[in-house]
């Protein structure tokens, strides 16, 4: 399962004349998230049970659940002429919102929800790379970003959906194990 988050911090719209805007995006754990609740994603770190601290709803067939999104901040700096457009871009697990019912631990079950906070991270990837090759200024960044935001989180849900919907929760191993392989090698692109 998943949980999107949207912030944006102190965003000028107003366009300057004339003005060169520079726009950066780059991977941020600065964030509003309360760090001791979060976990940023880090392909070479793996979810682990005792990440998974919340509390398992009282009835349910599932396993476990993972709670995990992508968000961003941004800001705008101007300086005569000179603008600085600056998204950071972030992945994360909430520790608190995560949970698995005792006696569920396995790490098959672990696998398929490490799965899902890798589909939340290339949303998030895909979310930068859109924005990495769109035109944003001052003037469209309060209607473009959040567009891009909007769709980029549409395409994670729909994703997370159909992993869970093909799997049956993980139940499904055969194809589980195909959904393994296109996940682990769209990773593989994406941190090459």
């Amino acid at each position: 399962m998943r949980q999107t988050l949207f912030v944006l911090l102190a965003l000028l719209s107003a366009p300057a004349a004339n003005a060169q805007v520079t726009t950066n995006i780059y991977w941020t754990e600065q964030t509003s998230l309360p760090a001791s609740q979060v976990i940023y994603y880090k392909p070479e770190k793996k979810l682990a049970w005792p990440d998974f601290k919340g509390q398992p709803v009282p009835a349910g067939l599932v396993a476990a659940i993972t709670m995990s999104g992508f968000g961003y901040t941004a800001s705008v700096k101007r300086q005569g002429n000179k603008g600085e457009i600056n998204i950071g871009v972030y992945c994360y697990f909430s520790k608190e919102k995560s949970w698995v019912r005792q006696g569920r631990t396995t790490s098959y079950i672990l696998n398929h929800e490490q799965y899902h906070f890798d589909i939340s991270y290339i949303a998030a990837c895909l979310f930068a790379q859109r924005l990495r090759s769109a035109t944003i200024t001052t003037g469209n960044i309060n209607s473009i970003v959040p567009r891009i935001y909007k769709e980029c989180c549409d395409i994670m849900n729909k994703m997370q959906d159909e992993y869970d919907g093909q799997t049956k929760n993980g139940q499904l191993k055969d194809i589980q194990d195909k959904w393994n392989i296109q996940l682990t090698d769209k990773l593989a692109e994406l941190t090459k």
